[in-house]
């Protein structure tokens, strides 16, 4: 007979799930005892839950199965929520779990005692409550059950403490979990026949958005067959989970951010299919602007991932000639969006993974990495900041073998900036770069967009990121990760380059020019 703790770590382990980012507490000691006894479970310490959650989410999205996160009760949960979040809007399989008091304590409503199973369904996913320590096996295959459903999410096993501390039965695995139904998929989708009949019908006034695994290299290349074949815009959602970039790559566009680029991108579509992705609405309510940005009177249809190959080959389309090369040489001079981009395009090393928070000051990227070296993109699906340095973690752990860049905005990088230390202890290869132009700048464009008065000083300090200037490079510093400073396009190549050629994580605090949206 085992703990409950010990069967709930071997129960992971069996089914797949052998990475857990952890902030534990005094309710989960004994799922870290535990550990001692499972070897092949890797502990990854994160120093803010935000971090851990977001790390498996990063992890998930390079790996393609799940991992773990120990979480202290409702308030460690809930400090997690936000990168949970942008999980669930990237179809991520995450298995939270998230200790508990003893199921007799629970009544007295002491200081922590909150209500995790609101908190796990808020994610959008499924709450696995053991009855008693006996379900506790049960429990955990049914949490990773539902977490590895099509499409994937976020599951929570709640572990109550004195289920994890008494004896508890490892049962042979069960035929089916105790979790939630997991569904085939969206309904009324079209078939092949179907889809062809109407992108051969429709030509350029049909638009075939990309998301999930259909912004994966294989989904892109049939996806410009078809377009090719057709005549029909083909875009990407977006914040795709996991976008494949680079050479041998068709370049497709993203869906603008923007209503008003998003509306210009779809006008006069008739019909929009989509393959992996959600019909497109405005990430915000705008004034005298309607927030579902499908054209009037266009027709909305669904085709599943895995047919678009097939359609491919059923319209016969060739893969459009790939872009012309971009310049080779360096920039030089000031550092600006511009020129960081270009850097960043010219140095990139081949297969490398990029997590893409770099929001208003890496507008110019997608253009310039085009036709950079093969790379996986990983962007902020749900939009919940501070998402950027804990997805470069995850995806480090997940792929040691590849070089991960973490472009990050200077204000979205405080949200977790210990993040950092993970790094450092993990010895993970990542190059942060800082993109910091010392603002909200996003939240400049808005106060525009929304349609506010607001010039004062009292306003325009809610967006100021100076009084005083944040100084990464010592942050990093004192979380162990080597940092440097870029002020112009040559010092930041200097540095990428040396970043990228020495084993472990480094941060180059890029300073660029105060952004002003007018």
């Amino acid at each position: 007979m085992s703990t409950g703790a010990e069967v709930v770590v071997n129960r992971l382990l069996a089914e797949g799930v052998d990475v857990c980012f952890a902030n534990p507490g005094t309710s989960e000691m004994h799922f870290v005892a535990a550990l001692d006894a499972a070897p092949a479970m890797r502990p990854v310490l994160c120093l803010f839950e935000g971090v851990a959650t977001g790390a498996a989410d990063g992890y998930a999205r390079i790996a393609g199965t799940p991992a773990a996160t120990l979480l202290h009760l409702g308030p460690g949960m809930a400090n997690g929520l936000a990168n949970l979040h942008n999980a669930r809007r990237a179809f991520t399989p995450v298995v939270n779990v998230v200790g508990d008091h003893a199921t007799y304590h629970q009544p007295l409503d002491a200081p922590l005692e909150s209500d995790i199973d609101a908190l796990g369904h808020w994610t959008g996913g499924s709450v696995h409550r053991p009855e008693s320590a006996a379900d506790l096996d049960a429990a955990v295959h049914g949490a990773v059950r539902s977490a590895t459903g099509t499409p994937g999410r976020v599951a929570t096993l709640v572990l109550p403490a004195d289920y994890s501390w008494g004896s508890a039965p490892q049962n042979p695995l069960p035929d089916t979990g105790n979790g939630d139904p997991v569904g085939d998929g969206p309904a009324g989708l079209m078939d092949v026949a179907g889809g062809a009949e109407l992108l051969r019908t429709q030509g350029e006034r049909a638009v075939v958005l990309l998301g999930g695994a259909a912004t994966h290299a294989g989904g892109l290349r049939a996806a410009a067959r078809i377009g090719v074949a057709t005549g029909a815009r083909v875009l990407v959602e977006t914040f795709p989970a996991r976008l494949a970039r680079g050479q041998g790559v068709p370049p497709i566009e993203r869906l603008g951010y923007l209503a008003e680029q998003a509306t210009q991108q779809l006008s006069g579509a008739t019909h929009l299919v989509l393959v992996g992705a959600k019909s497109p609405v405005s990430f915000f309510a705008y004034p005298g602007k309607p927030s579902a940005l499908v054209p009037e009177g266009a027709e909305v249809c669904e085709l599943a991932v895995d047919e678009l190959a097939a359609l491919a080959d059923e319209l016969g389309g060739a893969l459009p000639a790939p872009p012309p090369p971009g310049p080779t040489e360096l920039p030089t001079g000031p550092l600006n969006p511009q020129s960081l981009a270009q850097v960043i395009a010219a140095l990139l090393p081949e297969n490398a993974i990029i997590s893409d928070e770099a929001n208003t000051s890496g507008v110019f990227l997608p253009v310039a990495t085009a036709t950079a070296p093969r790379h996986d993109v990983l962007t902020l699906t749900g939009g919940a900041i501070g998402q950027g340095l804990p997805v470069a973690v995850g995806a480090a752990i997940a792929a040691p073998d590849r070089p991960v860049i973490a472009l990050q905005s200077d204000g979205s990088a405080a949200y977790t900036i210990s993040a950092l230390w993970t790094m450092a202890r993990e010895q993970l290869d990542i190059t942060v770069v800082i993109l910091n132009n010392h603002a909200y700048a996003i939240l400049q464009l808005e106060l525009l967009r929304v349609g506010t008065q607001a010039d004062g000083e009292r306003s325009r300090s809610l967006l100021d990121l100076r009084r005083p200037d944040i100084d990464f490079a010592s942050i990093a510093q004192g979380f162990g990760v080597p940092a440097t400073r870029a002020t112009t396009a040559d010092e930041l190549a200097d540095q990428f380059r040396a970043a990228l050629a020495e084993p472990g994580p480094h941060l180059i605090d890029a300073t660029l020019p105060a952004w002003s949206p007018v």
